[in-house]
């Protein structure tokens, strides 16, 4: 064994393990699996059969990596010429069969998957996206290059994300919904395109969030979308009317950023920054 695979490491047989790979204390890789020259494994994770881990990559403490699964593969996109990137995966995150998580596009650049996520079967995760902690993406669901998902989000099975777009915290993304505009925190979209169609306050109450703040949200959020105003001033309104809680402030922060627009309900446009025209 390698003097950089940690003796209580469990490596079956019939894996090939690169000897350059770092391999951590009580890991456990299983048969036929594929570990890179530059990956690390860190302690407690397990990794199922048939896996291929590539790339300069990196995996976290008590993660399970199920099989089938693809992880620092090169990105699919044109415009990657063999750079060094990275992808990094925090600590006790689920990766189920046959899940591809790409590596990032641009030297030094990074594709990121946070503490605690649940990665169904399927899940696509391309390239330079960053995925926050306890997200969960449904089977089959897909999100494109340079997305960002924050903490808590959920992405329903076979939901696409266009490149780019961004899903709050706390968020939901419906099953089957295509996403082209970013997705406001704690709210619930759904269709083809999605719409926002409510609040996710169930996810909101469990986040144990202060009932005076889940107000705060509540009033924000009909602001947004019941009061038939523009983006622009909604935020104002929200602002002027709306008593500050962090929640609050992290949702204005983010319409404050909404470069792609942010999904509306039906019958009401993405609004943008400059036109709030639909894209």
């Amino acid at each position: 064994m390698a003097d950089n695979f940690d003796v209580t490491a469990k490596i079956h047989n019939f894996a090939v393990v690169h000897p350059n790979a770092k391999i951590g204390k009580n890991v456990e890789i299983g048969p036929f699996t594929v570990i890179g020259e530059n990956v690390e494994i860190d302690e407690g994770t397990i990794v199922g059969p048939s896996v291929v881990i590539t790339g300069w990559t990196k995996i976290g403490k008590d993660c399970h990596i199920f099989q089938g699964a693809s992880i620092g593969e090169e990105p699919q996109d044109l415009k990657f010429a063999g750079e060094k990137s990275y992808t990094v995966i925090g600590d006790r995150t689920k990766v189920h069969e046959f899940c591809t998580i790409h590596r990032a596009t641009g030297e030094g650049e990074y594709t990121r998957i946070g503490d605690d996520c649940l990665l169904m079967a399927y899940v696509h995760v391309a390239h330079n996206c960053v995925l926050g902690n306890n997200v969960i993406m449904a089977n089959a669901a897909m999100v494109a290059g340079h997305v960002v998902v924050e903490d808590r989000a959920i992405i329903g099975g076979k939901a696409g994300v266009h490149q780019f777009v961004r899903v709050g915290k706390q968020a939901m993304i419906s099953g089957m919904s295509r996403n082209i505009h970013d997705v406001v925190p704690y709210t619930i979209v759904d269709g083809f395109p999605a719409r926002a169609c409510g609040l996710n306050s169930v996810g909101i109450a469990r986040a144990g969030i202060a009932p005076a703040n889940r107000r705060s949200i509540k009033q924000a959020y009909r602001l947004l979308y019941r009061s038939g105003l523009r983006l622009s001033e909604a935020i104002e309104a929200i602002e002027q009317e709306v008593e500050s809680c962090p929640e609050v402030e992290h949702m204005l922060q983010f319409l404050r950023n909404a470069d792609r627009g942010i999904c509306r309900p039906a019958g009401h446009s993405g609004d943008k920054k400059k036109d709030d025209a639909e894209e």
